[in-house]
């Protein structure tokens, strides 16, 4: 089946994993209470086990009339490695939560029916993930699917006459199939590009979109509108369901799909947004001759018009994502926010036909929009240090997802005109009441070139002005993701502030937020300004009374991982220890072995063995090991297919080879990220106990 993976971007999600069911037997020796005992709760600060006790809130959805809302929690056992995912529901306008699912599995993918009176869910009760339905108080449980193999997500026709449903189908034979003597054999056979994205190898299915008839509480008369077709749709490798819609009137589907194979597939994001007639079972391209990433339409609520998500930038998975809207009788295309020089993403209809929600990120925190589609005028809803992440709006009600560097996601409710909020959730309510949180402050730094720069510095729990502390610099990854108002499960600020360590997080060249050439920057100049950017922010930061500048660290994972490789060879003694989670150690053979050539292209500016050379490449960290002094811990995953391993390995032995004090973690089951529980928690032990060792 098809993984969900979510990356740093999203990354400003929040992570939940699906599990199998659990004997009753097991579970009753599992502990998902996120119940905090005293022993924990210790001297009030924040601990890797503690962190694995939040709920982690997923997806939400609104009620046809606006008044309840449904979302989804997550929460784990660490001693297990265990999680279950319940679906709860809360009145919009605010009060008690109820939890409508209670068993040992997860339920997920929560959506209301078209009359609004059932809520329909995935489980995997019987053995396979299945279309269920229960009714809006959690009685009446019952499956309605029987898909062969299970579904990966589903949604209601507007009308409540048909469901679409994700599945993985067979496109091609297996190596066993091909050799049917040898049934031990075990061989990946490769003779074209894109066999491998993010953490999975490509296998013989893809995902691929159905339609049914549903009538009450049952499916029939089930097809593929992408039959035959070699594609995935959603888009590997994250498979977001969002891509997909149905039309107001039932009659079309919208989705998201790159029809492209091979080595076309592995340099290019030409995505495009295709339309399936129901009634005539075609399929027509709206987006031909947009070159860039295409993705997530939405329709007008009289069906007239289409909007969706459009990058400019051919290979470019971080260019502007621009908001365009499309007359589907005349076919006419508008660029709506060419004169806003931010993102958008999370496009939502207004019932009116003509005012359009989204989201943009505005200097590091992320905010809800509103523009008029007939004169493009943009305002702003939202204001405040805090990333709303997703919303929802029905009947004139929005209920959105909001979180910041003190508090994991939680769902409020926002005035669409005011921007007034009323939290909703209370998910770890109980942790925050009894965990310290450092405070986090914004700061202005000037930099090389006189530009003024972002930096979030944050404090421990019970900061004293008269006391030293360490700090350490954070490193971010993408390399264009903002360091916005993220609450990590991973990197985690707050944890490293639990730890007595200040911390320097700048918004250095390449994020975005600040502006499309702020973000543009450091394509091709990986080792330039932004390297500057980051020093300039330890460097005026160190200059406090209480932050000890004999006591410095760097810390990064992804990009952030090769900021530090190269900092470790530029650094001019200032930093004391590294840590680099995944990161970039050789740019020339980074882009032989990575699995998206499209990403190598553009931020290299082409490839190594061009005439000639792009410069990009004298930035490779490992060209300057020779002047590595400091002490480093290396993490890595053997299933990140991004960054493979084998980049950490070599940073590792040049400094083992070059007496380096160092130290190699590698994580043989997981990722570009540490996700599962007690690896997790291995991970914070393993990084607190370097860092103390040579800054404390």
């Amino acid at each position: 089946m098809k993984k969900i993976i979510l990356s740093v971007l999203v990354i400003l999600s929040v992570m939940f994993y699906a599990c199998t069911p659990e004997t009753k037997q097991e579970s009753e020796s599992n502990d998902f209470s996120g119940t905090l005992t005293q022993e924990e709760i210790g001297n009030g600060i924040l601990t890797p086990e503690i962190l694995w006790k939040f709920g982690r809130v997923g997806e939400q959805k609104l009620s046809p009339n606006g008044e309840k809302l449904i979302y989804t929690v997550t929460r784990y056992d660490y001693l297990t490695n265990k999680s279950i995912t319940d679906i709860f529901i809360v009145p919009s306008a605010g009060g008690e939560a109820k939890k409508l699912t209670h068993s040992d599995g997860s339920f997920y993918n929560p959506r209301w029916n078209a009359a609004g009176d059932k809520i329909g869910f995935i489980s995997s009760e019987s053995g396979t993930p299945q279309l269920w339905e229960m009714n809006v108080d959690g009685t009446g449980m019952s499956q309605v699917s029987a898909i062969e193999g299970g579904m990966n997500g589903f949604e209601y026709s507007p009308d409540g006459s048909k469901v679409l449903y994700l599945k993985d189908v067979k496109y091609r034979e297996t190596t066993q199939e091909i050799f049917p003597d040898l049934p031990l054999a075990k061989v990946r056979i490769i003779d074209d590009l894109m066999y491998r994205h993010w953490n999975n190898w490509e296998d013989e299915f893809r995902s691929h979109i159905f339609v049914a008839d549903y009538m009450k509480g049952n499916l029939s008369n089930s097809y593929d509108i992408m039959e035959a077709e070699p594609w995935d749709a959603p888009l590997s490798p994250y498979f977001d369901q969002a891509e997909i819609t149905w039309s107001p009137d039932g009659n079309f589907i919208a989705y998201t799909c790159k029809k492209m194979k091979g080595r076309d597939y592995a340099v290019s994001t030409n995505s495009d947004i295709y339309l399936f007639n129901l009634n005539d079972k075609t399929t027509e391209n709206l987006t031909k001759g947009m070159p860039g990433y295409d993705k997530y339409p939405s329709f007008s609520p009289d069906g007239s018009k289409i909007t969706w998500q459009s990058m400019k930038t051919p290979g470019f998975e971080s260019d502007k994502d621009r908001l365009f809207m499309m007359d589907i009788k005349t076919g006419k295309k508008q660029y709506l926010t060419e004169d806003f020089d931010q993102s958008v993403s999370n496009i939502v209809w207004a019932d009116d036909n003509q005012t359009i929600y989204f989201i943009s990120g505005y200097h590091a925190t992320y905010q809800i929009y509103k523009i008029n589609s007939l004169n493009r005028k943009i305002t702003g809803i939202t204001n405040g240090i805090h990333d709303y992440t997703s919303f929802e709006l029905s009947n004139g009600v929005i209920t959105a997802s909001k979180m910041s560097m003190s508090m994991a996601v939680e769902l409020f409710k926002v005035n669409p005109e005011t921007g007034e909020e009323t939290q909703l959730s209370f998910v770890n309510k109980n942790i925050y009441d009894n965990i310290k949180m450092g405070e986090v402050k914004s700061r202005w730094v000037k930099t090389t070139d006189g530009k003024e720069m972002l930096v979030w510095v944050i404090y421990p729990p019970d900061f004293n002005p008269e006391k030293k502390y360490p700090a350490l610099l954070y490193c971010q990854g993408g390399p264009q993701s903002a360091v916005s108002q993220f609450f990590s499960f991973r990197w985690n600020f707050q944890i490293m502030a639990a730890n007595d360590y200040i911390i320097v997080a700048p918004n250095r060249r390449g994020l975005p937020t600040f502006g499309q050439a702020w973000n543009d920057q450091i394509s091709g100049d990986y080792g330039g300004q932004n390297m500057d950017d980051y020093l300039s922010a330890i460097d005026e930061l160190k200059k406090e009374p209480y932050i000890d500048e004999d006591r410095l660290g760097a810390v990064g994972a992804s990009y952030g991982g090769y900021s530090v490789f190269y900092l470790a060879g530029h650094h001019n003694k200032r930093f004391k220890a590294f840590i680099s989670h995944c990161g970039i150690y050789n740019l020339e053979s980074m882009y032989a072995e990575t699995e998206e050539t499209f990403f190598v292209n553009h931020d290299n500016t082409g490839a190594y063995w061009d005439k000639p050379k792009p410069k990009s490449y004298k930035f490779s960290p490992h060209l300057y090991v020779d002047k590595w002094d400091t002490p480093i811990l290396i993490v890595t995953g053997e299933y990140d297919f991004r960054i493979p391993y084998t980049q950490s390995m070599q940073a590792f032995n040049a400094a083992q080879l070059r007496g380096v004090p160092s130290k190699l973690l590698i994580f043989p089951e997981e990722t570009h990220f540490v996700v599962k529980p007690q690896n997790s928690i291995l991970w914070q032990r393993e990084f607190f106990a370097w860092l103390d060792k040579y800054l404390k």
